[in-house]
Order: C-alpha cells, then structure tokens, then sequence
C-alpha cells in the first residue's frame, strides 16, 4: 500500500487558507487534516505562540500527522470525527477562543486511490468505505443485511441517484447467491442494473458516494461540525468550508444563511437588522477552483469554499 501526504494535492489552498486571515499567535483547527496539505501552510504563517489542532477519522492520516508534531511542537492531532469538535476543544480549554476552523468535507485523494479502502470503483479491493476502518460497519457488511427500501433511500436520497430502486434491487437479488464483498464486483452490478450511461461519468459513481456517506454519517457529522465550530470561535473567528457535492454544498450554504439572518422573525416584524442577533456575517461569494488548479487537479472542479466570520 502507498500512501504519503505527496501524493494528495490540497484543494483550494491559497484560497483557503487566505479566507482564515490566520493571525501569528492565533489557534486554528484543521477538522479533516487528510495528508495535512492545508495544515503545513498554516503552520507556516504561525509564530512561535500559535498553535494548530488537527482532527481526523482515518489512521492513515493519523500516522502523518504524529509525524507532523513531532517536528513542530505547535501542532497537535486527536482522532477523532469534527463532530466531537466540542470536546476536545474543552479539554484544551480553547472554548471561545479558536480564531479559524477549516473543514474540508468527503473523502481524500489518498483514500480514493489506495484500493484496500475500497472507496474507488475503478480498483479493485475489499468493499470498506470507512474512514476509520477500525469502527462501525463496513459497507459490505451493510450491504449483505439491509432490507431492500433502506438500500433504495439511500442511494436515492444520498447518492441522488434516480434508479435507486433498481440498483438496490440488484443488490438484494445478487447477495441471493453471490455475497458482494469487492468494489468491482458492486461497480459492476450497478452497471448492469442501469438503463443506460451518461457520458463522461462512470454509472457507479452517485452509487458509491451513497454508500460511503451513510456508512461515514457524514451528513449528520457535517451538521454537528458546523453548530460546534460556531461554538468554538471567537468573535472575528473564521469557519472556512470546503464541500464536493450538491448535498454538502446545501447543508453549509442553508446553515450559514440562517445564521447570518439572525432570530426567524416575520419579514415585516419592526426591528433593525442588527437586532436580529446574527451569529456569523459572510465573507465573500462561495470560491471554485480556476483553471490552472483544474489543470493540475481535475478532482477540485467540484469544490466549493464558503467562508463566514463569527459576530457573536
């Protein structure tokens, strides 16, 4: 297995990390270190006294970030889901003080690529999809056990995927005789279970991103991130958030703008804007990626960066 924080190219890096405006001495967290791209560049705009926490599931990223610290004694690692952000922000008794949280949602370039993840329908390996695969159940384990309507929502909700049914069909008729336990063997089923192919887009593609975000939680995981880290910042923080497809890309741009509306009151209510209690203001449009990264990365066209600034 290779795997090294070389191979994976950070998405929106220069953007990203100018939309935290990091200050020298301020705390940052990175949720989703990955290989620790984004990381190392705020690392590099920190003084001696700043300090950066990173968080991830996967213990791959687990073992390059153990490396990162103990070259450099401002940055730590915990492994853990962003969705515990609270707790381990407590336990560094930062609440309240954190001056820049990065979230980088879904899955990472070396986790795609390294087929014994099984993230990957174009590589053939063990049907996983956990980020952490020490915990919770793996994909191919859900897939032998659950009833037909439960594989149909979540292709359909999840994957956007309007054969759902169909696909989930396949599923159940195929683990009749034959248990699905490798991503060919499952990219394979999902392809023949479609009407026809879209061009430029392999017919597995809405499938396996289903799976693998119901077996991470990831939507969930997202919300509860997103309510944490406002918790966390300090006022003039920021939360920068960088999302892959259209049901992240919701999530994040619904919940900044109620936030940044402030109390739900009827839009002929009497009261100043300011009034409202807005929690967070928005800072700038939602950034893509332009197209010298795209050149070197084709993987970033679907990224989207939106960044708030928490104001109380």
């Amino acid at each position: 297995m290779t795997d090294s924080h070389s191979e994976h190219l950070p998405v929106l890096l220069n953007e990203t990390v100018e939309s935290l405006a990091v200050k020298a001495d301020g705390i940052y967290i990175d949720g989703t270190f990955g290989r620790g791209g984004h990381a190392r560049q705020v690392l590099s705009r920190l003084s001696e006294q700043g300090r950066l926490l990173g968080l991830d599931k996967d213990p791959a990223a687990i073992a390059t970030a153990n490396e990162l610290s103990l070259q450099d004694p401002r940055f730590s690692i915990e492994q853990c889901s962003f969705a515990d952000m609270s707790a381990v922000v407590n336990e560094h008794l930062w609440q309240g003080k954190v001056d820049g949280i990065l979230l980088d949602i879904g899955v990472s370039s070396p986790q795609i690529d390294v087929a014994d993840r099984g993230f990957s329908f174009q590589k053939d390996g063990p049907l996983d999809m956990r980020m952490n695969p020490d915990v919770g159940m793996s994909a191919a384990e859900w897939l032998a056990t659950a009833k037909v309507e439960d594989i149909t929502f979540v292709i359909k909700t999840l994957g956007e995927e309007r054969f759902g049914k169909r696909i989930a069909n396949a599923i159940v008729e195929t683990r009749e005789h034959t248990p699905i336990v490798s991503t060919t063997q499952l990219a394979a089923l999902v392809d023949k279970a479609m009407p026809f192919r879209e061009k430029n887009k392999h017919p597995a593609t809405r499938t396996f991103q289903a799976i693998r975000i119901y077996i991470n939680n990831e939507l969930e995981d997202l919300k509860a991130g997103l309510e944490q880290s406002l918790d966390v910042l300090a006022i003039g923080g920021r939360l920068s958030v960088i999302t892959f497809h259209s049901l992240e890309d919701r999530i994040v741009k619904r919940y900044f703008r109620d936030e940044a509306k402030g109390d739900d009151l009827p839009s002929n209510f009497p009261i100043r804007a300011a009034d409202l209690h807005p929690r967070i203001k928005l800072i700038g449009k939602a950034t893509k990626a332009g197209e010298q990264e795209l050149a070197i990365n084709p993987r970033a066209r679907s990224a989207v960066l939106r960044v708030v600034e928490k104001v109380l």
